[in-house]
């Protein structure tokens, strides 16, 4: 298979990937040669009557130690958009060659073992990172991080294996090295595991930073929540009147700060019954939003305010108050006081909302789960938990059972480990089958 694997062109430079078993063919078929391997050279590339396609340098990547573990080709081209459409054009016309399908390449590399499902995921996220946390939570992603904790989990979860089985079945060989209180020491190591799954699972999920934290606007009409998000926006976003329920609907607006990927809501004012139909229905919609939002703004009376665990209470539209003496009341026990109209005030939020933000993300250089990861690890996390005193407890066969479920879960987060690692580890330490 062959694909453009550098940016749409015109560009400075076109690289164009060929990858499997003719990629070697390709390449001498279009430069007359093989370079040696992992040398850059200078060649002039033609099609199959010899016309001259560009002059490239070329590289030849044999397998298994490539990007996808099969021979690799690559073509360094003019970035030209007919110097490529012409070299695709050239390769599609060689007999068993064809354009790749989308993510075909990393499919390959799993595939090929070179990553697992957790380093492609984390691929993807990388892709696709508009922010400094996204690109920072997906590298770490990609680089490995939550599949080096998965391989030491297996392995601890291999050796309790390995150790059940021995007990089970070979425990009269004088070549087995058995323990008395096998069960015991199993539970033991079990609940220890099970402790360090549920101190993950405990972390922000990585959707936290792929999708943006939820930021919802919320408060009774005329509050001024359109112009704050039209200030937060830099932008007129929403409608602004003094004609309370003007917002009907949620308006939503996608921003970073300091790297930080967030969704702004600017909602219906909220308010004990809509002028009509529609805005009730506003209104419903207004309060569901800030119920599951992870970051509240509330512009509003303190007292009115709903029972959020990470609200911000503002004392907005200070620029029409200021002097009287109820409202300057009311804004001593807000949070923070703002005119989002002459810009008063918006700095200090900016900082409070993203300081609040840190809190729901995970720290720096700490991985986090993915929704498909976190239900693996979930279940793993069920399988270890055996309530002690209980009659499977006491049996090693069950015990055996829930391992081995704990460790299928696992090896859904990467793809790799399976039964071959048990036998290995049971052949192998136990001294079976001299």
């Amino acid at each position: 298979m062959f694909a453009l694997s550098s940016g749409m062109p015109p560009a400075a430079i076109a690289v164009v990937r060929v990858s499997g078993p003719a990629a070697g063919t390709a390449l001498e078929t279009l430069a007359g040669r093989l370079p040696a391997p992992r040398h850059a050279s200078l060649a002039a590339l033609k099609d199959s009557k010899g016309a001259l396609l560009d002059r490239a340098l070329i590289f030849w990547f044999p397998g298994p130690a490539t990007a996808t573990g099969e021979d690799l080709a690559e073509l360094h081209l003019h970035g030209g958009r007919a110097v490529v459409a012409a070299v695709e054009h050239a390769l599609a016309a060689m007999p068993g060659l064809r354009r790749a399908q989308p993510g075909e390449f990393t499919r390959r590399a799993f595939l090929g073992g070179r990553i697992d499902l957790a380093e492609a995921e984390g691929l993807a996220d990388l892709l696709a990172a508009e922010t400094e946390s996204q690109r920072v939570q997906a590298l770490g992603m990609a680089s490995g991080h939550v599949s080096r904790a998965v391989a030491g989990w297996q392995e601890r979860l291999i050796g309790l294996m390995a150790g059940a089985e021995a007990e089970l079945n070979f425990a009269d060989e004088d070549d087995v090295e058995v323990y008395e209180g096998a069960g015991a020491r199993l539970m033991d190591g079990m609940k220890a595991l099970a402790a360090e799954l549920g101190e993950w699972l405990a972390r922000p999920a990585a959707e936290v930073i792929a999708e943006g934290l939820s930021v919802v606007i919320a408060g009774p009409p005329n509050a001024g929540k359109s112009t704050l998000i039209n200030a937060l926006a830099r932008r007129e976003l929403a409608i602004v009147s003094s004609v309370a329920g003007t917002t009907r609907d949620i308006i939503e607006t996608s921003l970073a700060l300091d790297g930080i990927a967030m969704r702004f809501s600017d909602t219906a004012g909220i308010r004990g019954e809509g002028g009509d139909a529609i805005e009730a229905i506003g209104i419903d919609r207004a309060r569901a939003a800030v119920e599951a939002a992870d970051i509240l703004l509330w512009l509003g009376p303190v007292k009115e305010a709903p029972n959020h665990p990470r609200a911000i209470l503002i004392a907005a539209q200070a620029d029409r108050w200021r002097g009287d003496a109820g409202a300057e009341a009311e804004a001593a026990h807000c949070d923070l006081v703002l005119s989002a109209a002459t810009g008063g005030g918006m700095d200090k939020l900016h900082a409070m909302i993203v300081e609040m933000a840190r809190t729901l993300l995970p720290r720096e250089g700490e991985p986090a789960l993915r929704q498909r990861q976190r239900a693996a690890l979930t279940e793993a996390k069920q399988w270890l938990a055996i309530e002690p005193g209980t009659r499977e407890a006491d049996d090693l066969i069950l015990i055996a059972e829930r391992l081995r479920l704990a460790a299928t879960a696992l090896d859904r987060i990467t793809g790799r480990a399976g039964v071959e690692d048990m036998l290995d580890a049971l052949f192998g330490r136990f001294c079976i089958g001299k």
